[in-house]
């Protein structure tokens, strides 16, 4: 019994480190190819439409997300990329104090026929370290401004850490605010 044990933290010990481990001090990319983190709508249309990897149609691949204040582009792609999204939330710091939307996540779904999860995992393992977080579902990269998921089925995810957990914040404080009135709506019976 006493080997079973032993010979079982020894097994968790030598495959768990690695697969909650990133080098640090290690920088991650905060843009692909000349799509970036943090760019505006009228930036991200530009690139866009002169990135001949991206099938842009303009305006008629932007959505609203009236309830979240967000926008959604959506767009195709051509060779190894299928499709990718941009998620772009209001950012304080436009002129006069105002807010401005700028880009805090990209997803790009990559062509599995043209190139494999493998490929690109070994790449970004040789590039920036061993993942913080690995499971069947997912890579995680991160650093102090930074998220890159890979993710299957075969995506890549840039996520802008601050805007990202500044708006999950935000959504916990509406389900507290909610659940406040609703408590109230309820003692009135």
């Amino acid at each position: 019994m006493k080997k079973l044990n032993f010979f079982g933290i020894i097994f968790f010990v030598f495959f768990s480190f690695p697969l909650f481990t990133q080098e640090a001090g290690s920088s991650l990319p905060r843009s692909f190819r000349a799509l970036d983190l943090g760019m505006d709508m009228e930036s991200l249309k530009k690139t866009l439409l002169e990135d001949g990897e991206f099938d842009f149609n303009g305006d008629a691949d932007v959505s609203f997300l009236p309830l979240r204040k967000e926008r959604v582009v959506d767009v195709s792609g051509g060779g190894f990329i299928k499709r990718a999204f941009f998620q772009l939330t209001d950012v304080e710091g436009g002129e006069g104090g105002s807010s401005v939307q700028n880009v805090f996540i990209m997803s790009f779904i990559l062509n599995d026929e043209k190139i494999d999860h493998y490929s690109v995992f070994t790449n970004f393992v040789e590039k920036y370290g061993e993942p913080k977080l690995m499971n069947p579902k997912l890579a995680l990269w991160e650093d102090e401004a930074t998220r890159i998921y890979i993710e299957r089925p075969l995506t890549v995810k840039y996520v802008d850490k601050a805007v990202f957990d500044a708006a999950a914040a935000a959504g916990e404080t509406l389900k507290s605010k909610n659940a406040v009135l609703r408590d109230d709506f309820l003692s009135g019976f």
